[in-house]
Order: C-alpha cells, then sequence, then structure tokens
C-alpha cells in the first residue's frame, strides 16, 4: 500500500510539472513572456535595447495546440532558454479585447487586430523585424510568421532561422530547416524535425 501512494504521488507530481499554467482569461501561460501595454513600436524599441527580438504570439482559450505547444516545446530547456536569451514574446488573446497599438499607429483591440492581420489559427506567431517605418501595419511588416503547432526541431529552427536574419538570404526557411534536420540526423539526434 505505501509504495501505491508513493507511485501515485511520484506520479501527481510529474503530472503537474508538465502541466502549464492557464491564466484568468485561459491562455496558457509562460512565466518569461513580457507584459506590455501592446504598443508594437513601443514593445519593438524595448526588445531592441534588451539586444532581442519581439516575436508575438496569439492563441485562444482551450487551444489544444497551443497547450501542446506550451507544454511539449516551450518547456523543453533548448527551447525555452534560446527564445528567453534572443525574444521578447508578448502574448495575445485571438479574442481578446485588450488595447493594442499597431505600426501604422491604429488602436484595436486584440480581436481586432487578429482580423486585421490575418489570424486565422492558434498559436500563430508573428516575428517582427528590428526597426519598422511606422507606415505598414504589423501584418505587412513581419518578417516570418509561424501558423500552426510544430515540434521542436521546426519551432527552435524558426526562431533561430529568424534570429539569423535568414529572410534575407537566398536560403528561405524550407531549406534552412531541411539542412538543419540532416546536420542533426548526421550529429546523432533523434526527432529531427
Amino acid at each position: 500500500m505505501r509504495l501505491f501512494l508513493a507511485v501515485t504521488v511520484l506520479l501527481a507530481g510529474i503530472t503537474g510539472a508538465l502541466a502549464s499554467e492557464v491564466g484568468d482569461d485561459g491562455l496558457h501561460k509562460q512565466a518569461w513572456f513580457a507584459t506590455t501595454f501592446r504598443d508594437i513600436k513601443e514593445d519593438m524599441a524595448t526588445a531592441k535595447a534588451e539586444g532581442k527580438r519581439l516575436a508575438l504570439i496569439f492563441e485562444q482559450r482551450g487551444c489544444i495546440y497551443c497547450k501542446q505547444v506550451h507544454e511539449k516545446v516551450l518547456t523543453d530547456p533548448e527551447v525555452r532558454d534560446f527564445i528567453k536569451d534572443n525574444y521578447m514574446v508578448v502574448q495575445y488573446n485571438l479574442y481578446g479585447d485588450e488595447e493594442v497599438i499597431d505600426l501604422d499607429g491604429e488602436a484595436l483591440t486584440e480581436k481586432t487586430a487578429a482580423r486585421k492581420w490575418r489570424v486565422t489559427f492558434t498559436p500563430t506567431i508573428f516575428f517582427m523585424p528590428e526597426e519598422a517605418d511606422g507606415k505598414k501595419d504589423v501584418g505587412a511588416s513581419t518578417v516570418a510568421v509561424m501558423p500552426g503547432a510544430f515540434r521542436k526541431g521546426t519551432f527552435l529552427d524558426m526562431f533561430q532561422w529568424v534570429q539569423k536574419k535568414g529572410y534575407e538570404t537566398d536560403e528561405g526557411f524550407q531549406r534552412y530547416h531541411a539542412r538543419r534536420i540532416v546536420e542533426r540526423r548526421e550529429a546523432g539526434e533523434k526527432n529531427t524535425d
């Protein structure tokens, strides 16, 4: 009986450690996500001052794909540490009412920003440029968009590709990712996606 109780307590602890925290808005949270006033120009300037890039992630309550990203990808130390070191991530609610100031100066709610920027799936991550002229909105200014939940390799490759400014080279993301898969396989890594 004692062994059963010990195993039950251990499993409950492991399950609790793997579950992601959910906020009052129903969105899964990471303690290292930035809390801002959602003024995109200001957020870009803050990220740049910290030597980072700005990434905006749209999620929604009850999103099984968002939960998967939070519990299986963002908790991976390699992914988490790379993103924390190189990005300021701000979370948006696909159906939220908090005010957002777009790069072009327009005041929106999170949900109207999502429509304006053509977010149709969650999670969706917008990777912002280091600088913007303020004439174009976020949707027209992004250097890359990652729509959907991907596993560790694809997810990390996208963040690394943007950080290395791969979008300014002839090696598009698909080629970069394919090359990285081969490199990981040759290094003996499993699950190289």
